[in-house]
C-alpha cells in the first residue's frame, strides 16, 4: 500500500535540546546532527536504525501552563493525537534492570498483555516511552 517501506524517524517537539541528548544518549541513541533549519531540527539515530528528530521549539518548561502534564496522556479530557512511541526490546526483565542502573525508573508497573509484556518510562519532556518485548499476534488468530 502506497509503497511504504518503514517508519523513517519520528518527530518530538523537545523544551531542551542538550537535556533530550542526554537522556536519549543514555538509551543508545546517538547525536546526528543540529541543530538546524527554519524550525530548529537536531537528529539522534539508535543503532538500530531508529531515529528521532527534535523538534526544538517546544515552550520551556517555566513558561507553560502544567510544567509536569503531558496533554495526551495525564489529563481527564482525551485528545487526539499520538500518545507514545512504542520500542521493541529483546527482553524485558533484561530492560527493567539496564534502565535502573541508568538511573531511569518505571513510570508504571510493567504490564502483561496478549502481544507481550510492556514497560513504560517518561522523557524529561514527560513523553512516553514504552519498551515492549513483542511475542506476536499469531497466537491470537482463531
Amino acid at each position: 500500500m502506497l509503497g511504504l517501506t518503514r517508519v523513517n524517524h519520528i518527530g518530538l517537539r523537545v523544551s531542551d535540546f542538550e537535556t533530550s541528548r542526554d537522556f536519549y544518549a543514555k538509551l543508545g541513541f546517538q547525536y546526528v546532527t543540529g541543530p538546524s533549519g527554519p524550525e530548529p531540527v537536531a537528529i539522534v539515530e539508535h543503532p538500530s536504525g531508529i531515529n528521532i528528530n527534535f523538534i526544538l521549539n517546544a515552550a520551556k518548561p517555566e513558561d507553560q501552563d502544567a510544567k509536569a502534564t503531558n496533554i495526551l496522556m495525564d489529563i481527564a479530557t482525551k485528545h487526539t493525537g499520538y500518545t507514545h512511541v512504542a520500542l521493541e526490546v529483546e527482553d524485558a526483565e533484561l530492560t527493567i534492570r539496564q534502565l535502573a542502573e541508568l538511573g531511569i525508573s518505571l513510570s508504571a508497573e510493567p504490564m502483561t498483555h496478549p502481544t507481550g509484556t510492556s514497560l513504560f518510562i517518561r522523557d524529561p519532556d514527560n513523553n512516553v516511552i514504552e519498551f515492549i518485548e513483542y511475542t506476536g499476534l499469531k497466537h491470537l488468530k482463531s
